[in-house]
């Protein structure tokens, strides 16, 4: 989908820089999916910490144990 949108030169040459691309429209596209990616995780890692999400591991125990017999032979 194509849209317009007012960018400052300077807020441009800063999204430029950060993409590592030359034209400015891969370089909106590249940035945009970044910044959307990182505020997913945020949102996710938030969700995580509230307890809203339960990450288990059901073999931790296990290589914890594991590791602490023999932590040098992996």
């Amino acid at each position: 989908m194509k849209i317009t949108v007012d960018v400052s030169e300077k807020d441009l040459k800063d999204i430029i820089r950060f993409s590592g691309e030359r034209k400015k429209g891969p370089a909106i596209a590249k940035f945009l999916t970044s910044e959307l990616m990182l505020r997913r995780r945020r949102e996710l890692v938030d969700e995580v910490m509230e307890g809203k999400v339960r990450v288990d591991f059901p073999h931790w125990e296990k290589m914890q144990a594991l590791d602490r017999q023999n932590p040098w032979s992996k």
